[in-house]
């Protein structure tokens, strides 16, 4: 495979001509456009990604090694169904509406200022991770582990408190209603 470090790469449309099939390190994507593309098998690490469109790209076994991403719409990503292996990666101001990182162990995951509605969470590890303003209406959260989580600054969670592990997380009182809404109480 192809190995390519240390490029800019700005104002492409990959959904149109597709990214080079390679393993990709510290690179810079930015303005760029990867809706419907395929980037099953795509290696990419050390590398972000600013005001880049993903919506509904196909992403099987794509590895993503610390990678961040920034002003990004991933509208529908499977993460679920990337490489597992030494994942990372970090989330500024994103959508990621309908995606889902069913069953991924994503620990100390960064998610700041994103909106994430109907996301599911299902049975995903995210110790210590950090939901800083985000909006997370419809967000699923089934078995997931949320130890020491941070999600103080966030808005629209709901959850079951006796569905998940939560020892340690931080909520603000705003939330309140939203921990306890399968009891039908009302706080006011």
């Amino acid at each position: 495979m192809t190995y390519i470090t240390d490029k800019n790469i700005k104002n492409k449309d990959f959904s149109v001509k597709a990214l080079d099939l390679a393993d990709y390190e510290n690179c810079n994507f930015s303005d760029c456009i990867f809706s419907g593309a395929n980037l099953s098998g795509y290696n990419f690490e050390d590398c972000s990604f600013e005001n880049c469109d993903f919506s509904n790209t196909k992403i099987t076994n794509a590895a993503f090694k610390n990678v961040s991403f920034k002003n990004c719409k991933l509208i529908g990503l499977q993460f679920d169904e990337c490489n597992p292996f030494l994942l990372e990666f970090s989330f500024d101001g994103c959508s990621l509406n309908y995606a889902s990182f069913y069953q991924l162990k994503i620990k100390n995951t960064r998610f700041n200022r994103c909106t994430i509605h109907e996301v599911d969470f299902s049975e995903t590890d995210l110790t210590k991770a950090v939901f800083s303003e985000c909006d997370l209406a419809g967000a699923i959260f089934s078995c997931a582990n949320l130890q020491k989580a941070d999600l103080r600054n966030s808005i629209n969670l709901v959850l079951d408190p006796e569905q998940n592990k939560l020892s340690g997380a931080h909520f603000s009182l705003d939330m309140l209603p939203g921990l306890l809404g399968k009891y039908r109480i009302k706080v006011d």
